[in-house]
C-alpha cells in the first residue's frame, strides 16, 4: 500500500544519463504538461558519459562542458532532479518505488533508464586502491587524483573504453600495458583489419598490447603493485583500469516481474511486460533490425537517445516504433573512428583506402548486403555509408573498394 503523503509524479524516470535525460526532454518537446522527476544515483545533473574516457580524462573538457544541458534547463522545464538517490524496489501493481533511504515514491508511468554498472573483476585484489573503472565522473576523478604517483598502468580489456583510456594515459607519459583475453582488441565490435590497425597504432605510441592473456589476480598490500597473469607473469603497475563491460542495472525491475535475458526485455515502443513501465538505453534488450532481428542491448548515445524519444512519443499517444541505424564513435590519439551499423555476423570485409594514410574505411557485408562500416578519419564515408546500411544495399565489391568513388554515387543503383 502506498501512503497518500508519498512524493508523487505523473512520470518518474530512473537514470540521469543520456537515455533518462532525453526521455525528459522529449516529453516536454511533445507537449507533456504533467509532473516529471528524474532519479539518479550520482550527485550531479545529467552529463555525457563518452568524454569520461577521452576529453574529461585528458583534461581537455571541464565537467561543465560535458553537461547534457545547463543545470538551469531542468528547473526551467519543471523537471525535478532527485540526485544521490537509488531505487531498490519496484511495485508495478501499486505504481511505486522504494528508495534506499526508505522513501516511497508514487508514479503514473515509469521510464527505467538506469543503464548499468561497470563489471568488476572477481579475482583476488579486485578491491585494492588503484583499481579503477571508467563509468562515472567519480570513477574518473579518483583515477585522476592518483595519476601523479603512477608511472605504470595496466589496462584490462581491449574494448573502446580500455583503448581510449590507454591512449590518454600514454600521452601523459605513463607506461601502459593493455591485457586482452581474446586474440585481438575490439574483437566484439569490429573486424580483424580494424583490430590489427589499432593494435599497431597503440604499439607505435609505446603501449604494450598483450593478447590471449587473462588476469589471475591483482597484487599489492592495500594498493596495486602489479597484475599477475594466468601464466604467472607479473606486470608491475601502480594502477589497473578495468574495462570489461557493464552489468545492466535492472535488478528491481526483474524482481518486480519484468522479462529479462541480457538486460530487461522491451518491445518496439520500449514497453516492458509490466504495466505502465518502459525501459530504454543501455539496459534495454530489444529486437534490432540491424542485428538481423536478434534481441540485443546497445550501449551507445544513439540508442539511448532514439529509444528514449520513441518511449516519450508512445506515452504521448503517437504510433511510433524504434528503427534506427546504430552508430558509435571512438577517439584515440589523432584518430576518429566512426561506426555505422553492426558488423556482427558479417561474412565479408572490404577495405576502402589505405590504412597507412590513416584515413580509410572497412565495409562489412552479409550475404552481399552492406551491414556496417568502420570509418577511420573518413567522415565522408561515415555520413554517406549510413544510407547503404539503412537500405541493406547490394553494391559491387570493386566499387566499394574504390576509395575514389563517393559512396553516395554507388546507391541507389542507377536505373538501367
Amino acid at each position: 500500500m502506498t501512503d497518500m503523503h508519498n512524493p508523487s509524479y505523473d512520470i518518474v524516470i530512473v537514470g540521469t544519463g543520456h537515455a533518462g535525460a532525453q526521455a525528459a526532454i522529449a516529453l516536454r518537446q511533445e507537449g507533456f504538461e504533467g509532473t516529471i522527476a528524474m532519479i539518479g544515483e550520482e550527485a550531479w545533473p545529467p552529463y555525457e558519459r563518452p568524454p569520461l574516457s577521452k576529453e574529461y580524462l585528458a583534461g581537455d573538457k571541464p565537467f561543465e562542458r560535458i553537461l547534457i544541458r545547463p543545470e538551469r534547463f531542468w528547473e526551467e522545464r519543471a523537471i525535478a532532479l532527485r540526485l544521490g538517490e537509488r531505487v531498490v524496489a519496484v511495485d508495478a501493481g501499486a505504481r511505486c518505488l522504494t528508495m534506499a533511504a526508505g522513501i516511497v515514491i508514487d508514479y503514473g508511468t515509469l521510464i527505467w533508464a538506469a543503464g548499468g554498472h561497470a563489471r568488476r573483476l572477481d579475482c583476488g585484489g579486485h578491491d585494492l586502491t588503484g583499481v579503477h573503472s571508467v563509468r562515472t565522473r567519480a570513477d574518473v576523478d579518483r583515477l585522476i587524483a592518483e595519476l601523479p604517483a603512477v608511472q605504470e598502468v595496466v589496462v584490462i580489456g581491449g574494448g573502446y573504453i580500455g583503448l581510449e583510456a590507454a591512449a590518454v594515459l600514454s600521452k601523459f607519459g605513463k607506461a601502459v600495458t593493455i591485457v586482452e583475453a581474446q586474440d585481438r582488441v575490439l574483437a566484439r565490435v569490429a573486424g580483424a583489419a580494424l583490430s590489427r590497425f589499432y593494435e599497431a597504432e597503440h604499439r607505435a605510441h609505446g603501449v604494450t598490447v598483450r593478447l590471449n592473456e587473462s588476469v589471475a589476480c591483482i597484487e599489492g598490500e592495500g594498493c596495486v603493485s602489479g597484475v599477475r597473469l594466468a601464466d604467472g607473469t607479473v606486470l608491475p603497475a601502480q594502477m589497473a583500469i578495468v574495462g570489461i563491460g557493464i552489468i545492466p542495472a535492472v535488478e528491481p525491475l526483474i524482481a518486480a516481474g519484468a522479462a529479462s535475458g541480457n538486460g530487461v526485455t522491451v518491445d518496439a515502443q520500449g514497453r516492458t511486460g509490466l504495466p505502465h513501465i518502459y525501459a530504454v538505453g543501455d539496459c534495454a534488450a530489444h529486437a534490432n533490425a540491424f542485428a538481423d532481428g536478434a534481441v540485443i542491448r546497445l550501449e551507445s548515445v544513439q540508442n539511448a537517445h532514439d529509444q528514449a524519444t520513441v518511449a516519450a512519443r508512445t506515452i504521448m499517444g503517437r504510433e511510433v516504433a524504434y528503427h534506427a541505424v546504430p552508430w558509435f564513435w571512438s577517439n584515440q590519439y589523432d584518430l576518429k573512428l566512426q561506426t555505422v551499423g553492426l558488423s556482427t555476423g558479417h561474412d565479408q570485409a572490404i577495405l576502402r583506402g589505405d590504412p597507412a594514410t590513416r584515413s580509410f574505411s572497412v565495409v562489412y557485408l552479409r550475404q552481399g548486403r552492406v551491414i556496417a562500416l568502420d570509418c577511420v578519419n573518413a567522415m565522408r564515408d561515415f555520413v554517406q555509408g549510413k544510407a547503404l546500411v539503412a537500405d541493406g544495399a547490394t553494391v559491387p565489391v570493386e566499387a566499394l573498394a574504390d576509395a575514389g568513388r563517393p559512396l553516395k554515387t554507388l546507391w541507389p543503383l542507377p536505373i538501367s
